[in-house]
């Protein structure tokens, strides 16, 4: 269990991507399939601007925001990106940044926000993920888990 500011924190793993194209659906993926204790998943889908009011209700104390991005690094590596270098790194199938959306609940809400890229190896049309990002998001699972966050590096 994780734990923020000694007490069971409720932790949102919000996943986003189109599932239809490919390692862009990771963060869906992930949505669907992560499970730990004092956690709690929402699909974003390609435009999670749409759910900042559930968000809001949910009130977590921590958002990771999931999603694949162009690190320039091996395919299935993922990384903590700062708010200021999202935009740089989309695979360009999201309405609006992740950041924005990160900006406008930061006005209302006092969670840690925190955005993972996982680097694709494909996007194009197609469903389904390529081994290198499962086992990308496999190796992620436990890290996110324990809230071992010091275990996954920066770009």
């Amino acid at each position: 269990m994780c734990f923020l500011r000694f007490f069971a924190a409720m932790n949102l793993l919000v996943g986003i991507g189109n599932e239809l194209r490919s390692d862009d659906g990771a963060g869906l993926w992930a949505a669907q399939h992560f499970a730990a204790e004092g956690w709690q998943t929402l699909d974003g889908g390609v435009m999670p601007e749409n759910y900042t009011s559930k968000i809001k209700k949910l009130a977590p104390q921590r958002i990771v925001f999931l999603d694949a991005a162009d690190l320039g690094m091996p395919p299935g590596e993922f990384r903590i990106v700062p708010k200021e270098k999202i935009a740089d790194l989309s695979t360009g199938t999201h309405n609006l940044p992740v950041s924005l959306m990160m900006d406008f609940l930061a006005l209302s809400m006092d969670a840690e926000m925190i955005f993972i890229g996982i680097q694709p190896a494909v996007v194009t049309n197609g469903t389904g993920l390529s081994a290198e990002v499962f086992q990308g998001l496999e190796n992620l699972f436990p890290i996110l888990g324990n809230c071992a966050f010091d275990q996954i590096k920066s770009i």
